[in-house]
């Protein structure tokens, strides 16, 4: 079983942020694979199971706030029989400019506060990455992760978003180097319409 948690926090007034990006590449994820999602109290996420790219998957949001992540994470993990080496994150990343995909084995948190708190909690750096790039404002990064997106990055990350659902099926069904040679010089601007 492999594990596939987007990062982001809970409540409406966090929709649509660049925090939230992971939230919204799991949601689209598991309506494509026709899984429901399903609140457990005693891991204080959501979960959703299904195959994607041929294997058996489960999805996760935590319902924790994004510092708080590795406490819903990594019980999972571990309850599924799963190691950190089963799990792929989907997550927000000021570094790599809007419209970028990056995939990563594995690495430090880079500044994250939920892949801090995933690292802390499984104990190991081990875990594959699904970064989708937000851009940065450096004179307010809190409040640029946590703002709404313009009219123009919004429909960019539409596209990055959906795109991340392939992504993810590659790194699952075929493994992360694959996944890294096809994504990591990809952007949204190489797709038509844009």
């Amino acid at each position: 079983m492999k594990v596939i948690a987007g990062l982001g926090n809970p409540g409406t007034q966090y929709a649509s942020t660049p925090h939230n990006v992971g939230f919204e590449a799991v949601d689209l994820i598991a309506a494509g694979i026709g899984a429901n999602w399903e609140f457990k109290k005693s891991f204080n996420a959501d979960l959703a199971r299904g195959i994607l790219g041929g294997v058996p998957v489960m999805l996760v949001k935590p319902r924790t706030f994004m510092n708080l992540s590795g406490d819903a994470i990594a019980p999972i993990v571990k309850y599924h029989n799963a190691t950190a080496a089963d799990l792929l994150v989907i997550h927000d990343d000021i570094d790599l400019p809007v419209g970028k995909i990056r995939v990563r084995k594995n690495g430090s948190a880079g500044g994250h506060n939920g892949l801090k708190s995933i690292i802390a909690r499984l104990g190991t750096q081990d875990f594959l990455r699904l970064k989708l790039g937000v851009g940065k404002d450096k004179t307010n990064v809190i409040g640029h992760v946590l703002g709404k997106f313009g009219p123009a990055d919004r429909k960019i990350i539409d596209i990055v978003v959906a795109e991340a659902v392939n992504a993810a099926a590659k790194i699952i069904g075929e493994g992360a180097d694959a996944a890294m040679n096809l994504y990591n010089g990809w952007s949204a601007a190489m797709q038509e319409g844009t």
